[in-house]
């Protein structure tokens, strides 16, 4: 496993994700799970794009995951179970790191991000009617420093804060934008991350 991921199970566990606390407000459950994968001795994030045909959430892109049915024992099993379902991944070939903070929506869910390495030459099984387009992308395209970006979006008579990362074609945004963030925040300090972050190229993604 390589040194960031390490780096990161100890993090998590030291400082472990913060559920939401808004009094009065329900929201249904869900989880996602935030794949990290080894790829020529480099760390790489998984996501994937929803097909356009979709009800909620079409041609956005996401981490695997959804909501938490009944079945599910606990959220981590519902981040799990949807991995499978939409992607093939198997459970078992999911090594968790730990869990980030929880996450609101305005679709009304909350959502319980889990970060889990999984093997890097998984044959991935995508779901056609949940998944459009499987992407890959390297960790250090996405710590580029002028990807990152965001907006100021008024929502309810009240300012958001929205983030966006550009890969090539796609855009990263909402909260899946968010998720990452929190997982860069709680990567910020760890040497390997660090490293990573510092050898971030300058130059412009492929398109």
């Amino acid at each position: 496993m390589l040194p960031l991921f390490e780096q990161l199970r100890e993090r998590l566990r030291t400082q472990p994700g913060r559920a939401l606390n808004l009094p009065g407000l329900a929201l249904r459950e869900s989880a996602v799970l935030v794949p990290l994968f080894e790829r020529g001795g480099e760390p790489w994030a998984l996501f994937t794009r929803r097909p356009a045909t979709l009800r909620a959430h079409a041609g956005q892109i996401s981490f695997p995951g959804g909501a938490r049915d009944p079945s599910d024992p606990t959220p981590l099993h519902a981040a799990l179970r949807e991995a499978d379902e939409e992607l093939g991944i198997p459970p078992g070939a999911v090594e968790v790191l730990g869990m980030l903070d929880e996450a609101p929506t305005v679709t009304q869910f909350r959502i319980q991000p889990f970060v889990g390495v999984i093997p890097g030459d998984l044959q991935y099984r995508p779901n056609p009617a949940e998944i459009d387009v499987v992407i890959e992308v390297p960790l250090a395209e996405l710590l580029r420093p002028e990807v990152p970006r965001t907006e100021t979006w008024r929502r309810g008579g009240e300012a958001h804060l929205v983030y966006f990362f550009d890969y090539g074609p796609h855009t990263i945004w909402g909260a899946t934008a968010r998720i990452l963030v929190d997982l860069f925040e709680r990567a910020r300090g760890l040497p390997a991350f660090e490293a990573l972050r510092a050898a971030a190229p300058r130059h412009a993604p492929p398109k």
